[in-house]
């Protein structure tokens, strides 16, 4: 049998997979009792999964009887990704620092993964891997407090781009990843802060309001494909 701490990590992977590949949008309430009945656990369970959520800047549950997924406003979308950029920048310094043959065969192995999403025409996995190549050049920075925040501000621009940005092509991700890997090998580092800073900047242009009216999603059905995920 798992362990508490296994099923709430668990569960708070499901969740923020449907939240970050756009099956749950932004404004999504998450009754404790519905995601409770789901993942067979108690409502104290569910709240430190939903309070996990939050840290990640995913859920909104101050002042709130339900929780839901965040929403946040363009004004947050830029302060996030100002901050977002220096520390990108510290972590590539970090990185290059460490650089060894481990290092290049995961993010070469990342950038697979990716490739693979796009030829299949997976969209929303391609966006999650797309984000998720950022969370893992923090976690190879090597430098813990880095990796949180970054884990933060990765979780959260993946939501705004969610909630507001237009449709693009995966393979400028995928090309521009490459690009920086090769940069980190060669050890160039003005060339990898420029294709860092290059690559949010057009990561953050894609940011547009729309306001196409959402239907409410079926939760459970969300939920069961989410929980059933590797």
């Amino acid at each position: 049998m798992s362990s508490n701490s296994d099923r709430v990590e668990a569960a708070t992977l499901a969740l923020r997979r449907a939240i970050i590949e756009q099956a749950l949008k932004a404004g999504t309430k998450l009754p404790e009792d519905e995601i409770g009945r789901h993942f067979s656990m108690s409502r104290t369970l569910v709240r430190a999964v939903l309070a996990k959520l939050q840290t990640q800047g995913l859920v909104d549950t101050y002042h709130k009887r339900t929780a839901t997924v965040a929403r946040p406003s363009l004004e947050e979308a830029r302060d996030v990704f100002a901050v977002r950029r220096s520390l990108e920048r510290e972590a590539m310094r970090s990185v290059m620092k460490r650089w060894s043959p481990e290092i290049e065969k995961a993010l070469k192995n990342h950038v697979k993964e990716e490739e693979a999403a796009h030829a299949k025409g997976d969209a929303r996995l391609s966006t999650r891997l797309a984000g998720e190549f950022h969370l893992k050049l923090a976690t190879l920075s090597g430098n813990a407090l880095l990796e949180r925040y970054l884990f933060e501000l990765v979780s959260r621009c993946s939501l705004i781009l969610a909630m507001y940005s237009r449709p693009h092509s995966s393979e400028c991700a995928i090309s521009e990843h490459s690009a920086l890997i090769a940069a980190l090998k060669a050890q160039d580092a003005a060339a990898a802060e420029r294709l860092m800073d290059e690559h949010l900047v057009s990561v953050e242009t894609r940011a547009l309001i729309t306001e196409e009216a959402e239907t409410a999603p079926d939760l459970g059905s969300i939920l069961s494909r989410y929980s059933s995920a590797r």
